[in-house]
């Protein structure tokens, strides 16, 4: 894995955290903040990142599951510790990886993983599929763009150490 000279996780949480802020949904924007290493490492491109987590909004098209930019944490880890074989191995090296984020995430996050819990939404069940309109109100009641910025720099952060 090459990371830029300059790679530094609190930054991939601020340009994830505006990604949202620009109107993308959780997923995509811990992914976008991670195009130009996933690009130079050869494996996608900003295009191809907006595609594959357009349905992780809101923990998963807004049925409040598990929180999309922890689901970002979840696909960065097949980037840190792949699993491409059938192998026990390389899946038991992945899971661990996926378990260490999830426990940092809930460290930073307010105890859990999933969107409805961190939204203080417990009780209700899935909302129709049409998003949210982005408004100052909306950003000001919401947590998502603190959680977006965790889950960026806990991707940054492991991925800083597998480089080393």
């Amino acid at each position: 894995m090459r990371l830029p000279d300059d790679f530094d996780p609190v930054d991939r949480g601020e340009r994830a955290r505006n990604f949202f802020l620009e109107g993308f949904n959780c997923c995509q924007s811990v992914l976008l903040a991670f195009a130009d290493v996933l690009e130079e490492n050869g494996l996608s491109d900003a295009g191809t990142l907006k595609i594959l987590g357009s349905g992780f909004g809101g923990g998963f098209a807004r049925m409040r599951e598990v929180c999309g930019s922890f689901s970002a944490c979840t696909m960065m880890a097949g980037f840190i510790r792949p699993a491409v074989s059938p192998g026990i191995e390389e899946r038991k090296a992945n899971y661990a990886l996926v378990q260490e984020m999830a426990e940092d995430f809930r460290e930073r996050c307010g105890g859990s993983i999933v969107c409805r819990e961190l939204l203080g939404l417990q009780g209700h069940g899935p909302e129709g599929p049409q998003p949210s309109v982005r408004t100052p109100e909306f950003y000001r009641k919401r947590p998502c763009g603190e959680i977006i910025r965790n889950a960026a720099v806990i991707a940054a952060e492991k991925m800083k150490d597998a480089a080393r």
